[in-house]
């Protein structure tokens, strides 16, 4: 199956656009955890190894990557939404929020935006916008936030672990597996849990305050 190409960003330059930045995140599901978006702008037609979905890639094909597109992007950049936020705004608006907020860091900024999914962002009219669904698959901009995102948000999963033992956090990143479950009915919730997902407010004594 063919991976993502430079379609979208080859529509975007005909039409005048110069900066064309792909957004995308990572971990819209755990119930623990940030999310994270990354916005990045690479080089017109300039392939980079490894650049693909990032969910079909390997940790190691992913760091690998990772370091491939630091290396040749124009600028990149990272936003983040905490699980604070996700509970007070809802997992969809915290996930634009931080796209956002990876937009506005980027310098060069960028002239129009190709994002992840059904909706664009909420951005001076300035910006050009397209949202692409299933993005990472389609766009290569979109590709590289992906693996972006997906790194940055593993690493601040394993760091968040050392502070917060017990849950598997280094290992599920957040996700709800078995071990995750078990060690919340055990634990009952850190602070680096989302209090608004169901499999929390399940559980007893867990009180969304």
């Amino acid at each position: 199956m063919a991976g993502p190409d430079w379609s979208f960003e080859q529509e975007a330059l005909q039409a005048g656009h110069g900066y064309i930045a792909g957004v995308d995140e990572a971990g819209r599901g755990p119930l623990a955890g940030p999310v994270v978006t990354a916005a990045v702008i690479l080089p017109y037609n300039r392939n980079i190894d490894g650049v693909r979905d990032s969910k079909k890639l390997s940790h190691e094909q992913r760091l690998k990557a990772r370091e491939r597109i630091l290396k040749g992007a124009l600028t990149f950049a990272w936003g983040a939404a905490s699980p604070t936020e996700i509970d007070r705004l809802n997992i969809h608006r915290a996930t634009l929020l931080a796209m956002r907020r990876a937009v506005l860091k980027l310098r060069p900024g960028p002239d129009y935006l190709l994002v992840d999914g059904k909706f664009t962002l909420d951005l001076h009219p300035g910006y050009g916008q397209r949202a692409v669904i299933k993005g990472d698959d389609r766009s290569v901009s979109i590709a590289a936030a992906s693996i972006l995102a997906k790194v940055m948000r593993d690493e601040i999963m394993v760091r968040l672990a050392h502070f917060f033992p017990g849950y598997g956090l280094e290992q599920n990143k957040g996700y709800p597996t078995k071990d995750h479950r078990e060690a919340l009915a055990r634990l009952g919730p850190c602070p680096a849990h989302r209090r608004s997902f169901g499999p929390l407010k399940q559980i007893q004594g867990c009180l969304f305050p």
